[in-house]
This record gives structure tokens, sequence and C-alpha cells, in this order.
């Protein structure tokens, strides 16, 4: 390997990266760059850089194979946009020059870019990415299947990703102080009717040391196989009765129906009422 970053016999590539979308009529320009001409980004969303030892090895081994995103600040220096840990573990590595992309944006499309990057990071915790993600739909205005694309993740991990986001601030450091990180389980907090519900929910989580199944059965405890059984014809018939709702004053029906499972009680009814505000609240265009 080179002083330059680059692998031996290795030129510049210009494959597609997620930033080509985001700069249509900006078309990127690849450059090695002295090291000493790059500085970070004081506005990284990332705070923690993390062990850089793995990466430093393979920089030493490999080269640097993936450029840095930078934007020139003036005077031949240039800040970088995504690319801080390569940067710092080309330093460790003895580099004195790295691949570079060279990007001419504003200060709002650094600060994409650089939430977008670290988005896809491999060791994010679960308030991170979920923050991170609220931040795209907030700041951006881009909507769920937009962000899905972006960050190469399903539709539904990010719809539930930010109903965590949605958590109330006194429920997420009592989650943290408890050690409360599963998805799975912050979902169920999430879900719950209102703020003191998802605080009960809380307590009895931590009172109980529950396990993944028996939360899922304690949000629930009057689902379907915890109720006394009817006889079979009266189950199938309870089973497709939806609930149903007409407004007096302003001119709406609604209809929830309830799959596979007896006729619904109050909290299932509230728990699926909140589940679509907040669907809604998070999906509407305005």
């Amino acid at each position: 390997m080179s002083k330059r970053g680059l692998p031996t016999g290795v030129q510049m590539r210009h494959d597609f990266h997620y930033v080509e979308e985001l700069n249509r009529g900006n078309r990127p320009i690849g450059k090695i760059i002295a090291i000493d001409k790059i500085e970070p980004n004081p506005e990284q969303p990332r705070t923690e850089i993390g062990d850089l030892t793995e990466l430093t090895n393979s920089i030493k081994e490999k080269g640097v194979l993936e450029p840095l995103l930078v934007k020139p600040t003036g005077d031949g220096r240039f800040m970088i946009i995504a690319g801080e840990r390569r940067w710092r573990a080309s330093n460790l590595a003895g580099l004195e020059e790295v691949p570079c992309i060279e990007l001419d944006i504003d200060e709002n499309g650094v600060a994409e870019i650089a939430l977008i990057e670290n988005l896809q990071r491999k060791d994010l915790t679960i308030w991170e990415e979920a923050d991170g993600l609220r931040a795209l739909a907030t700041r951006f205005g881009y909507t769920q299947d937009q962000i899905a694309k972006k960050i190469s993740k399903g539709r539904t991990t990010v719809t539930e990703l930010m109903t965590i986001a949605g958590l109330p601030d006194g429920i997420r450091e009592k989650c943290s102080k408890l050690g409360i990180a599963s998805k799975s389980t912050l979902l169920e907090i999430a879900r719950q009717f209102d703020e003191k519900a998802m605080y009960d929910f809380v307590a009895r989580i931590s009172e109980g040391g529950l396990d993944r199944e028996s939360v899922r059965k304690a949000a629930r405890p009057e689902s379907e196989d915890q109720r006394p059984r009817s006889s079979t014809n009266s189950a199938a018939s309870r089973s497709s009765d939806p609930f149903k709702y007409v407004s007096r004053e302003n001119g709406f029906g609604l209809r929830i129906q309830f799959d596979g499972q007896d006729a619904p009680a109050k909290k299932d009814i509230l728990k699926a009422l909140k589940e679509t505000f907040d669907y809604v609240n998070q999906n509407s265009a305005g």
C-alpha cells in the first residue's frame, strides 16, 4: 500500500453512492488530498468515534477502500462530510494522503449526508438509530418510505424505530436506567395508551424481570389465549365483530377489525386507536 491511501495499482473509482442521489446537479470530483489539509466536521452527529484498531490495521494492509466525502472550506483546506473514522485511522496508519470525493454543497446538504452515513453504521444504539431517523423526518422532511430507501432498511423497521423515537423523555430515562434496550420491549412500552400506562408497564417489567415473550404477554393480558373460551359457534360469530364508531358532529365513521380474536376489550381498542394515531401523525404530509 502506498502513502496515498489507495491500495497499490488501484485507481480512484466513481461507484454509485447515495450522495449522487442527493446531489444530482453537483457532480462529485474524485481526488487525492493531503491528510493534513483535511479537518473534521464540527457538527458531526456522531459523538463517539469508537475503537479504531481494526480499521487502522485494515488500512495499513489494504488502503482506504472507500473515499472520504469532503467539502472545500477555502485556502486549500477541506472539511469532512463523511468518513471521519477513516480519516483518523489513516492518520494512525501513517498515511500522508487519502482518496476523497469533493462535494460543493451547502450546510444543510452536509448535515443531511453526515446523518445518513451515521445511520448506516452497524454499532448504533437503539436510541441513536431512532433519533437519527426522526431527525431525517423532522429536519429534512423525508417520509418513512424515503428514509427506508436511503438507509437500506425495511419500511416496517423504520416505522417501529420512529415509534420508539416518540417515547417521552421520562420514559426514555427510566428505560436507560433499567437497561431496557430491546427494540421489541421498547415497542410494547411505546404502544401503551398514555404516559401513565407506559410508566406502569415499565415498572412491571422491572419488577418481574420479564423476558421477551413474557413482555409480549404482559402487554396483552386480555388476549384471546387468556380469556375463557365460549362455544365454537359463538366464538366464530364474535371474532368477526368489529369495533365501530360513527361521529355525530364531524361526518366520519371508524371501524376496527381484530383478526382471530373474540370481541375486543376496551384496552385493546384504546391501543389500536393510539397505534393508528401515531402512524398518521408520523406519516402525514403536513
